[in-house]
């Protein structure tokens, strides 16, 4: 597997899939292992996917506050200088386009082009989610969603230190239903290939981003395009359109029928707009 040093000389670990074009892939999770991207869907081009810090192959850092999302945009700076590319072609996945958007606020002169999936919204804007009527809808209807978006508010029970991380994945498990919008064989395979990997999704959040952050993104010239689930009940539309709305050159392009896995919901549409936005 690739390996390569960042700034503090830790070895971090990446993916890669295919050849061509250089795409560089964040999971989220946070604290996911990546292999749940898979090939995004058989995305064209050479797919680069790290570990992030204490994630997979790549070691927890010594300090904490390195495995943060604002800090470990240094980490992409990096794998950036060892992949020899001037401008790096970046996409996130949900909380990982918090680290997307982080090397575009401290880097923006070396974004090629941004593709934020499902991205996380509320601490860049305060628009409220649009899903009363979705939520409703669901409830109403499917079982399995109801139980899943029960656990999810109840949060998972981390009281025992020595089995939190499973208590953690256990529960990841039993809310897995609510990020689809529908729960059929092909979601329920992907969902089981999800591990995430505890101390790291803390860690990834130890570090606030500066006050300015928002202001920031105005800099950044390159194309920024997010794709949005149009039942997606964890993010909903307005937010990913008024986050998407600080770029100068930013647009949102939603997916009928489909939750926060454009690219295991609706493959074909998500593979289509995306080709289109990365050639």
């Amino acid at each position: 597997m690739p390996t390569y040093r960042a700034a503090d000389d830790a070895l971090l670990h990446y993916d890669e899939h295919g050849d061509g074009r250089p795409l560089v892939a964040l999971a989220g999770g946070a604290g996911a292992h990546p292999s749940y991207l898979g090939d995004l869907a058989g995305l064209s081009g050479r797919l680069i996917v790290p570990h992030l810090r204490g994630v997979g192959l790549s070691p927890s850092p010594a300090d904490p506050r390195q495995g943060s999302y604002w800090r470990q945009a240094d980490d992409l700076e990096a794998l950036r200088a060892r992949l020899g590319l001037e401008r790096l072609t970046l996409t996130g996945h949900s909380a990982g386009t918090r680290l997307a958007v982080a090397y575009a606020a401290q880097h923006p002169e070396r974004i090629e082009r941004m593709l934020l999936i499902t991205p996380r919204t509320e601490y860049l804007v305060d628009e409220p989610p649009d899903l009363d009527e979705l939520l409703a809808a669901r409830v109403e209807r499917e079982p399995e969603f109801s139980a899943a978006l029960a656990a999810r508010e109840a949060g998972p029970d981390l009281s025992d230190p020595d089995a939190a991380e499973e208590r953690f994945n256990e529960w990841q498990r039993e809310c897995a239903p609510v990020g689809y919008a529908a729960w059929t064989a092909t979601e329920q395979d992907h969902a089981r290939t999800m591990h995430y990997y505890l101390a790291a999704a803390q860690r990834f959040f130890s570090v606030d981003p500066p006050a300015d952050l928002a202001a920031r993104l105005g800099r950044v010239s390159a194309p920024v395009l997010a794709v949005a689930g149009a039942e997606d009940v964890s993010l909903g539309i307005g937010p990913v359109r008024a986050m998407t709305a600080l770029f100068p050159h930013g647009e949102t392009v939603v997916l009928d029928r489909c939750g926060h896995f454009p690219w295991v919901e609706r493959p074909a549409e998500f593979r289509q707009v995306a080709e289109a936005f990365l050639a």
